[in-house]
């Protein structure tokens, strides 16, 4: 039998003084207050009083750092998928209200559908799904919990929801140390549950677009 459901975990607040960009740059962790809200998140979890079998998580330090309360909670040692990794982006390491006030930058920002200033959403969504698919067919039984980044877990959404992906990243449902919940109808991905168990208040949430 594959797995029972499925848990997208954003990764927590990351120590970012500058408030750039970060997207993949590689040494971003997390800050004190984000690896409590890791914490919070596998509590949340464990709260559900499910078992969880299987512990996946994007190769960034950010999301492996999240991952470590799991592996705490649950006893397993993340695999670490590049699938679920977060998208490119041509503003990395930048502070995007500056970034967009350059007029050598606006050509990014031509065609926000799909979008012109990183990975084509479809193909965000095509990787996350091709991950989602094989953790869930490879588990037992079980919850499986794949630790990720706001933007993959929102198109996904999107995408299951059958709603468009183009959207204003400003309105993103996908709180730092959330949790998006999906089960399986046949061969079609359907959301259950999505829950927010850190409190965000005050925290620096600026690394993605």
């Amino acid at each position: 039998m594959p797995a029972d459901r499925l848990h997208l975990v954003r990764h927590g607040e990351v120590f970012n003084p500058q408030r750039v960009l970060y997207g993949r740059l590689p040494h971003f962790r997390l800050s004190d207050d984000g690896r409590a809200m890791a914490q919070k998140a596998a509590d949340h979890v464990a709260s559900l009083d499910r078992s969880v079998t299987a512990l996946y998580a994007s190769p960034l330090r950010r999301t492996r750092e999240s991952a470590e309360p799991f592996t705490a909670a649950f006893g397993l040692e993340p695999v670490i998928d590049e699938r679920v990794i977060e998208p490119t982006n041509v503003f990395e390491g930048k502070r995007m209200k500056r970034a967009v006030l350059n007029p050598m930058n606006w050509r990014y920002l031509l065609h926000p559908s799909v979008p012109s200033w990183g990975e084509p959403y479809v193909q965000i969504v095509a990787r996350m799904d091709a991950a989602m698919r094989d953790a869930w067919d490879a588990a037992a039984s079980g919850d499986v919990v794949i630790v990720s980044h706001q933007l993959p877990i929102w198109v996904t959404h999107l995408a299951v929801a059958g709603e468009p992906l183009k959207h204003d990243p400003r309105a993103r449902r996908c709180a730092l140390s959330s949790i998006t919940s999906f089960e399986r109808d046949g061969d079609r991905w359907r959301e259950v549950a999505y829950a927010e168990p850190a409190s965000t208040a005050g925290a620096v949430d600026v690394g993605a677009v």
